[in-house]
């Protein structure tokens, strides 16, 4: 059973937000600024982002910066394959405010909802574009973590805003300047429009280019064994 939900706040004051990006630019703009507009605001971030969020911070970071890994209990794995599939991680994205059930999930297991999701994803396309790139190059360039994170919080638009678009960053601090560190319905669906549009582009790229391989040529990239031959 969906849950279908009749009541949502017009405005949200944006407290915490999940920052993983491929593409760091605009950081050093969009951070600060953040903080300037609610002083109280922590961020929660992963691998590289979150160490150039550190630096942005200086001593701030101390008391505003979470690593994910601390804060799901969870280790990132090697390569960073998995850093923000986990539990803890969703259930801030999709949680509703007015549901009672969902805010004693939260409490169980110690989560917090998160306002805002700042994701850029694995620069797949401009992957595949580099000449004499391999097959197994642009399969570790398909972003999981990334366009699950956008979907969530795009799904719950009621409460969350997906943020994929560096070019965007200028905007949304005016917008939050304007009204005192919230956002409206209006905007996070505007926001959510434009995440599940990069999505589904994202993944028309990767479908693409994996069209245009061959199973016999996938089959001579890799080293194989048969452990079916071995029983």
């Amino acid at each position: 059973m969906v849950n279908i939900v009749h009541h949502v706040d017009q405005w949200v004051k944006i407290q915490r937000v999940l920052v993983s990006v491929s593409d760091k630019s605009g950081l050093e703009i969009l951070i600060p600024g953040l903080v300037d507009v609610n002083p109280d605001i922590h961020f929660y971030s992963t691998g590289g982002t979150y160490r150039r969020i550190a630096e942005i911070l200086g001593d701030e970071a101390a008391v505003s910066l979470t690593q994910v890994s601390d804060y799901t209990g969870q280790p990132e794995t090697q390569g960073g394959l998995v850093k923000t599939l986990d539990f803890k991680i969703y259930l801030g994205l999709l949680t509703e405010t007015y549901n009672p059930a969902h805010q004693a999930d939260l409490a169980r297991v110690q989560a917090v909802p998160v306002d805002m999701v700042i994701v850029n994803l694995y620069p797949f396309a401009a992957t595949v574009a580099r000449e004499g790139v391999t097959v197994e190059e642009a399969r570790a360039n398909i972003d999981i973590g990334g366009p699950c994170m956008l979907r969530a919080a795009a799904k719950n638009y009621l409460r969350v805003t997906p943020v994929v678009d560096p070019a965007d960053y200028p905007t949304l601090l005016d917008t939050l300047k304007t009204h005192n560190g919230a956002l409206d319905l209006t905007t996070r669906f505007s926001y959510a429009r434009k995440a599940l549009a990069h999505t589904a582009q994202y993944d028309a790229v990767i479908s693409e280019y994996l069209d245009r391989q061959t199973p016999i040529t996938i089959s001579t990239l890799y080293n194989t064994h048969d452990p079916i031959s071995n029983l």
